[in-house]
């Protein structure tokens, strides 16, 4: 029998609580989806700041509906919703990825023989190592309605709150890659030993306070950090409508630059997949 799983729930309430009035923690052995639980939940009109982690998902989902596979233990998955009011929205997924890759791999290893493989950012919400591996996802949600304006005033410049639900899933274990089209890359992979509890503890406080600076500044202040992570920087890529061009980074919205025959586009659109067209190392 596996042993059950340590997890900090209480670390994780006194990093947190300080920041988010009302802040709880759920670990649940087994649900459809911890993003559906609290997208649920909120429509029941629960909107409180909640952290819901799962040690196994029957119908985990990443962005446009794809499965996201997981066994006990063998992946880190959790979503923490919470109502917030930025001005803009654009990049926020891109902010939480920089926040994810900074607290597992707060400074980048050189690209060098031996060393541990680089924790990098594949536009709009991909964790990515070294050798074009996937290592996560993220899947960023947003109630249609407005979260109750009593428990979040709206700041200065008079945006409503929503509650946003951010989704998490990181391979803690390696996984077989068969019938996938790229390779899985895993935690074990960064640093042996870590395991889903020590990430969970890791990424929480810090992804909160990221939350926070998000809704205060937009995604501008966050670009350079992206920037440095960012995997698809001048390498072709082919987009879903079939353009072909070269990656050029991020604008402060958060917007891929592609230039493409027809010169600079710009790719904001949600149901955008980008594809690179050629593989290499990150």
């Amino acid at each position: 029998m596996t042993a059950p799983i340590r997890w900090p729930a209480e670390a994780v309430w006194e990093a947190v609580a300080p920041l988010l009035p009302g802040f709880t923690v759920e670990v649940l052995p087994s649900i459809d989806s911890t993003n559906t639980e609290l997208m649920r939940r909120a429509r029941a009109g629960q909107t409180e700041p909640t952290l819901l982690v799962a040690e196994q998902q029957t119908a985990g989902r990443g962005r446009l509906g794809r499965v996201w596979q997981s066994d006990v233990g063998a992946s880190l998955m959790l979503s923490l919703g919470l109502p917030i009011a930025p001005r803009d929205w654009s990049g926020l997924s891109l902010a939480v990825g920089v926040s994810v890759a900074e607290s597992l791999q707060p400074t980048l290893p050189p690209l060098e023989p031996g060393q541990p493989p680089r924790i990098g950012l594949k536009w709009p919400n991909d964790l990515w190592l070294s050798g074009d591996r996937k290592l996560g996802g993220i899947l960023v949600e947003t109630a249609s309605f407005v979260a109750p304006q009593a428990a979040h005033p709206a700041p200065a410049h008079g945006t409503a709150a929503r509650y946003v639900v951010v989704g998490i899933g990181i391979n803690v274990l390696p996984r077989s890659g068969e019938g996938m089209s790229m390779p899985p890359g895993s935690l074990q992979d960064v640093e042996p030993g870590l395991d889903a509890p020590a990430a969970l503890l890791r990424i929480v406080p810090p992804l909160v306070a990221m939350l926070q600076g998000f809704e205060a500044c937009g995604f501008s202040p966050v670009q350079p950090r992206f920037a440095a992570r960012d995997v698809l920087q001048g390498r072709p890529v082919t987009l879903s409508d079939g353009q072909t061009g070269t990656a050029h980074g991020v604008g402060e919205d958060g917007a891929l630059l592609v230039h493409t025959a027809q010169g600079m586009q710009t790719v904001t659109s949600a149901e955008i997949s980008v594809r690179p067209a050629v593989l290499s190392t990150l």
